[in-house]
């Protein structure tokens, strides 16, 4: 059997063909091309790009700052503080109101003398005038009208007092009658029975004659005391109006409250903002000027949420005028509002607002100036960019 299978096994094997030998080529090799990338490789690199880049927008227009920390220019102390900017603000000042006549609907004012921006004055000084013919005019009809009044009560006095005494001599007259027939009706006895009769009916009439009188007399009293009292009513009511026109005629003068430098306001005149002139007209009610006293100052700032917690009520501070770079004050934290309010930019970034007092004065210091306050870096520890 082995023999067998060995047999028949050797006619099938096949002896080994040997492989052809390659050419030699010809000449240098060919450079073998680089693979070509796939096109969805490029395209998920692009949005990548885009994506960093809009993150980076969206990161630098949501969170904007609007301070930064700077080396504390305070003392000996170097360490990192926080630059504010804020707005210069008098710390006693008094609005200028246009005035509000009394008993009178008036659309507007008429300027006629003004005190021009920045013009000292001291407490009682004339600030503006306004026109006041017509508040003058009303005045002096309003006192001829209450002249006429007090005429007329003392007329209509004089007519009762006479009157009075009129009734009351009339009443006297009365009551003698009466006493008279009273005598004739005790001579009954030795008067004839017609005579008795007249007396009797002398008597009757003098009775009701003085107590017609005594009834009449009271009514009349009332009846004129009435009288007296309607134009008396009248009178000062009447009165009542005059003061009203001549204190309106008082009102178009303003004075100044305080001791101070005179600050015009803008407000809408014409159809257009600006400052108040001469000639302008203004309605009652605006406040169109200030007086504010520049001696003592204070800067109003709004603080990030972010470095709330890190200010202290009574740290120091330096002020800069951003109008005025070689002026620098001293300062002070004064106040912080304890409720903050909504940013500008978004309503999750907070801001509050602090108050810091300003040492010293200057002419040029005064309010609605851009300022850059630089606080003391204190216990700092952490910076931010």
């Amino acid at each position: 059997m082995r023999s067998f299978r060995n047999e028949v096994a050797e006619p099938l094997a096949r002896p080994a063909v040997s492989p052809e030998v390659a050419p030699e080529p010809i000449g240098p090799p060919l450079a073998t091309p680089p693979p070509r990338p796939q096109k969805w490789l490029v395209a998920v690199a692009i949005v990548l790009v885009l994506a960093a880049v809009l993150g980076f927008v969206l990161r630098k227009t949501t969170a904007p700052r609007t301070y930064s920390r700077v080396a504390s220019p305070i003392g000996n102390n170097i360490g990192p503080g926080l630059r504010l900017k804020g707005i210069t603000e008098a710390i006693q000042a008094r609005a200028i109101l246009a005035p509000m006549l009394s008993g009178q609907q008036v659309g507007i004012l008429t300027i006629t003398k003004l005190l021009p921006a920045g013009a000292r004055v001291r407490r009682g000084d004339v600030l503006v005038e306004f026109d006041r013919q017509a508040q003058i005019r009303d005045a002096l009809d309003k006192q001829a009208e209450y002249n006429k009044l007090v005429d007329q009560v003392s007329q209509e006095q004089a007519k009762e007092n006479a009157a009075h005494a009129k009734d009351e001599t009339e009443l006297e007259q009365a009551g003698s009658d009466l006493s008279k027939a009273q005598l004739e009706i005790q001579k009954a006895d030795i008067l004839s029975r017609i005579d008795v009769e007249k007396a009797q009916e002398n008597l009757e009439q003098a009775k009701a004659a003085l107590q017609q009188l005594r009834e009449t007399f009271e009514l009349k009293r009332k009846a004129a005391s009435a009288a007296i009292q309607i134009l008396e009513i009248q009178r000062d009511r009447t009165r009542q109006t005059m003061r009203h026109a001549q204190k309106n005629a008082e009102l178009m003068q303003v004075h100044s409250p305080i001791d101070g430098v005179v600050v015009l306001n803008t407000i809408w005149k014409q159809g257009k903002m600006g400052e108040v002139q001469e000639g302008d007209q203004v309605r009652p009610g605006v406040p169109f000027m200030q007086v504010v006293d520049p001696s003592r100052m204070e800067v109003l700032v709004q603080v990030n949420q972010e470095d709330f917690l890190s200010l202290k009520i009574g740290r120091s501070a330096t002020v800069r005028l951003d109008a005025y770079p070689e002026m620098v004050f001293a300062g002070k934290l004064e106040q912080i509002s304890p409720i903050a309010r909504n940013g500008s930019f978004s309503a999750k970034v907070r801001t509050f607002t602090a108050i810091f007092s300003i040492e010293g004065s200057d002419p040029r210091l005064m309010p609605d100036l851009s300022a850059a306050v630089d606080v003391d870096g204190g216990d700092h520890s952490r910076t931010s960019s």
